[in-house]
């Protein structure tokens, strides 16, 4: 008996080993899909790395890629947020409003910063307070609501004119990198600061991962979830700064279907839908891919409508990978269980 133990040990000690290491290769997938598109792209076609159209990629990614990390923070709760393209574009238009009245720089951007939160704010409260059963039913309304009032306000045109200091942000470079590649890098590390030095941080995980066992442990769920939406809105009052510098314009027009590119970011990242685990990183890891997919696809004259194909099967794919580490993790988790046993 005595030599068969070890044997039944090793018996469980290897199927566990392997399946971490499934575990392991799935959680860089993202990134390795990254690097081999990039390689493979790079045989396919001369262009595509060289830094004009490095620089072109970094630059159309970074509307997507800021809006991206705030809906990060909303998934992460086990929430989405389908407000942010017209929030985006609600918040162009009063920013291109407040520009033609007043000619300040400083407060255009601010009335942009501030009509996204508060957007944000309206959807994290009414999801909060007003107990929804899930934040799709306030994010919904939000989107069909900042999107009208965008066409009244600008009487369903764009609303030409930003100043220069936008101009730059959006659509200028810096030593050959778009300066809008600046402004993500710095609100990605402020969220990553936040996230793991704040005890804010650890209570998104915890909201997210075991919401019962949040509550019980007292952490103000409520504060948190609306924090999030807020954050959320905020982001996306600064995707509407890039763009509309990028475009020297305000639009109701803008924003159209950003709410998808964003969520399809943060789940091929790799973070998971049921909440509770991802990292910035995996929106900023989606939203180049899906800058790359594109940028690909255009350089090697691929149909345009094909695009939307190409990115629809990633996010499947993405989707599957997410339900595959679940069920890997579950097992694992057995298997060590009756290991000890």
């Amino acid at each position: 008996m005595n030599n068969a133990d070890p044997d039944l040990a090793a018996a469980h000690r290897e199927p566990a080993s392997v399946l971490s290491l499934w575990l392991s290769l799935l959680s860089v997938g993202p990134i390795a899909i990254l690097l081999a598109l990039i390689i493979l792209l790079s045989m396919a076609s001369p262009h595509f790395l060289t830094p004009r159209n490095i620089s072109n990629i970094l630059a159309q990614t970074a509307v997507i890629s800021v809006v991206a990390m705030g809906q990060h923070l909303v998934i992460l709760t086990r929430g989405i947020d389908l407000s942010v393209g017209s929030n985006l574009a609600l918040a162009t238009v009063t920013g291109a409003l407040v520009y033609q009245a007043t000619g300040s720089t400083i407060l255009t951007i601010l009335t942009m910063l501030m009509s996204g939160a508060a957007v944000g704010a309206i959807n994290g409260i009414v999801y909060v307070f007003g107990r929804l059963p899930h934040p799709f039913v306030i994010t919904l309304a939000t989107l069909s609501i900042a999107k009208g009032t965008a066409l009244e306000l600008a009487d369903g045109r764009a609303i030409p004119g930003m100043p220069e200091a936008i101009r730059f942000i959006g659509g200028d470079a810096v030593f050959g990198i778009p300066a809008s590649f600046f402004v993500v890098a710095g609100v990605a590390a402020l969220i990553l600061v936040m996230a793991k030095t704040m005890v804010w941080g650890r209570w998104i995980y915890a909201v997210g991962g075991k919401p019962e066992a949040a509550v019980r442990m007292g952490i103000p769920t409520r504060g948190v979830l609306v924090s999030t939406y807020i954050i959320s809105g905020l982001c996306a009052g600064i995707g509407a700064v890039l763009l509309a510098g990028r475009t020297d314009a305000g639009s109701p027009l803008f924003g159209n279907l950003l709410e998808l590119d964003t969520i399809a970011a943060v789940i091929i990242g790799g973070a998971s839908f049921l909440g509770g685990r991802g990292h910035i990183g995996h929106a900023l890891v989606g939203a180049v891919m899906i800058g790359v997919i594109r940028n690909a696809l255009n350089l090697l004259n691929v149909d345009i409508f094909f695009q939307l194909i190409a990115i629809g099967v990633v996010i499947v794919l993405a989707v599957e990978a997410d339900v595959l580490r679940t069920y890997l993790e579950g097992r694992v988790r057995t298997l060590r269980a009756a290991r000890l046993q």
